[in-house]
């Protein structure tokens, strides 16, 4: 796949993620089948404006430190708990095959 269709994949499957779930870099980059988390991580950079960008986190469940007030914010709005300024994974992890 070439990089368009690597962007066009990454931005597809995270708007595919449901309100009041997450994903972590890696469930994307999984999820497409190719790159890694930073390789995702620059593409939510890059091009993740135009989708919900809020709902893609670290491995650890703790927010990008750029963005980290406004995700917590926009997570809350979709209904995703918070403690500790972390998401628990456990319960909100996106699954794709649901």
């Amino acid at each position: 796949m070439d990089r368009e269709e690597y962007v066009e994949a990454v931005l597809q499957a995270v708007e595919s993620i449901p309100e009041g779930s997450v994903a972590t870099y890696g469930d994307i980059a999984e999820y497409v089948g190719q790159g890694g988390p930073r390789q995702v991580g620059a593409i939510m950079r890059e091009y993740g404006a135009s989708v919900p960008w809020w709902r893609v986190i670290r491995a650890s469940g703790v927010p990008a430190d750029e963005v980290g007030d406004e995700q917590l914010h926009r997570l809350r709005s979709d209904g995703v708990r918070i403690a500790n300024g972390r998401v628990n994974l456990r319960q909100a992890r996106w699954d794709p095959q649901v």
